[in-house]
């Protein structure tokens, strides 16, 4: 039969032909993500996952944890280059300064993260066997080396095996009770299901694991259609919400000079009538600013505050990403500067603010063990703060008047798996402010989307999302969107904001469920037969 063909074909390959091999079927998996949502072809990375296993062949174990890393390295290589290339585009907004450094960005950083798929795979070398239960090991293992990813080093869990299948709105419904872990850990088993097909040696031994497969992923559909209620999630009374999409090019937006000039645009903007029952601001209870709106310090510019307040209709408040500079340190001639979230009220006055806790690395800050090196050859953090932004504290409730308390996230805090909820009494809704403006008309803004969404479903708690540039949008807590902006494009969305429901398992538990059915398909990969 012709998959056996392929079977023998991939299994028995060897040099450079393997590696080519195990890189371009990394790479395909890119095509699951967004913005392209292929996700039926989660079976072309995974299968071919299992077939180079298989071929991992050495004279003792550690021989065998060597040849299966190694390949594995070439397939997650290939995974994150053609799913982190858009991360070049950040490196082109001041061309100048960063250009030359591009290949660090695009090359080396997948080249590090393939590291962990490397380990996924050496790892779940040391215990194949021959039959179907080879599958759910592959799941275990390259499930858990993306667990890792996630938290080693603050960790970056950006495009995890599991966004593979988020984009389909019911099989993403299953992250409410295992979130994104243990939607991984599903997905690798699902896509590497038809490895079988090609190297079982009886009918009933090759289609007993996609058998497997397709039951899975008809459950997972069928609990996402039982799970989201066919009429739409009810409203906060009293609230209406303006998102403000600027969609400003990124190197004009922090640049000093262009200060009053954006300030201009934001108030105009804000203001900008969207039906003829909705004229302007003065129909909006809660007005909304991305990430960073300003290349001022907000909280330092009075003028700014005034022209915001004459703005403001009475009980209206302004929600914004802004810099915010600190108490300076002892001994410190320079105050420290924080990613912040203010909340500014219809008298000018900022009345609370968030400070980013979950820095960008080499974006917003250098880190420490690496920066006196990094200096030397002459990079720097990509934002124009000297020294970088510093880190807040504490991740705690935002308190806005007129709205339940609310899990303040700014940029890509929100890929953080059940560590987008403050600790504590239970939140109404998480606020995602960002500027994806780094990063163009690229896939990156697609994949940020959707991962924010994702949390929405993990949580059970409505996402309100501003971006710069897009994509800016309001969620329930099932992940579906009430309204949206699309990318690059300037303008104004009004929309209610969603009640929040019960606390969703995961939101309960976090990982402990995953690390129960990572347990359990251990166990059964263990007694599984053979072929």
């Amino acid at each position: 039969m012709r998959l056996a063909a392929l079977a023998d074909g991939v299994i028995l390959a060897w040099g450079w032909r393997r590696r080519l091999i195990a890189l371009g079927a990394g790479a395909s998996g890119a095509l699951a993500l967004p913005p392209l949502d292929l996700w039926p072809l989660i079976v072309v990375p995974m299968t071919v996952a299992v077939w180079l296993i298989d071929g991992a062949v050495g004279r003792s174990a550690a021989g065998r944890f060597r040849a299966a890393a190694a390949v594995g390295w070439w397939w997650g290589f290939g995974f994150f280059l053609a799913g982190l290339w858009w991360l070049g585009a950040a490196f082109l907004v001041e061309a100048d300064k960063f250009a030359w450094a591009m290949p660090l960005g695009v090359v080396a950083l997948p080249a590090l993260l393939a590291f962990f798929p490397a380990l996924g795979f050496g790892c779940a070398r040391l215990v194949w066997s021959s039959g179907a239960g080879r599958i759910l090991t592959l799941a275990v293992m390259l499930s858990l080396s993306e667990w890792l990813r996630g938290h080693v080093l603050t960790g970056f869990p950006w495009n995890v095996y599991g966004m593979m299948l988020a984009g389909q709105a019911q099989i993403a419904q299953i992250a409410s009770v295992v979130g994104l872990y243990g939607l991984t850990l599903l997905a690798i088993a699902i896509g590497a299901a038809p490895a079988t097909l090609g190297t079982a040696e009886t009918r009933p031994a090759r289609w007993r694991a996609p058998g497997a497969g397709l039951v899975v992923l008809a459950g997972l559909i069928g609990f996402g259609l039982w799970r989201v209620p066919a009429e739409p999630s009810p409203l906060v009374a009293g609230v209406q919400l303006r998102l403000m999409q600027p969609n400003l090019p990124q190197d004009a937006k922090f640049n000093a000079r262009n200060g009053e000039a954006i300030l201009n645009q934001y108030l105009a903007l804000s203001d900008r009538a969207t039906s003829p029952t909705t004229p302007g601001v003065q129909a909006v209870t809660h007005l909304i600013w991305p990430e960073s709106a300003f290349p001022f310090l907000l909280g330092r510019t009075p003028q700014a505050l005034s022209r915001i307040a004459a703005l403001l209709p009475p009980n209206t408040t302004l929600i914004t990403g802004a810099a915010r500079a600190g108490e300076p340190l002892p001994g410190d001639s320079r105050p420290p500067i924080f990613n912040s979230i203010q909340v500014v009220d219809d008298e000018g006055t900022i009345v609370s603010s968030y400070d980013k806790v979950h820095l960008v690395p080499f974006g917003e800050y250098l880190p420490a063990v690496l920066e006196t090196l990094i200096r030397r050859v002459g990079l720097s953090e990509f934002v124009a703060v000297p020294g970088g932004f510093a880190a807040g504290t504490r991740r705690l409730p935002l308190s806005i008047r007129g709205l339940p308390p609310a899990a303040p996230l700014i940029c890509y805090e929100v890929v953080f798996p059940g560590e987008v909820a403050p600790q504590g009494p239970r939140v109404g809704f998480m606020l995602n402010l960002t500027n994806d403006g780094w990063f163009g008309q690229t896939s990156g803004p697609y994949q940020h989307f959707a991962q924010a969404q994702l949390r929405a479903i993990e949580e059970g708690l409505p996402l309100v999302r501003v971006a710069n540039t897009g994509i800016s949008a309001v969620t329930d807590g099932y992940g579906r969107i009430l309204a949206r902006l699309p990318l690059g494009r300037e303008g104004v969305l009004d929309s209610g904001l969603p009640r929040a429901g019960p606390a969703t398992l995961y939101a309960r538990f976090g990982d402990m469920i995953y690390v129960l059915l990572l347990g359990g398909l251990m166990l059964v990969s263990r007694i599984a037969p053979r072929d």
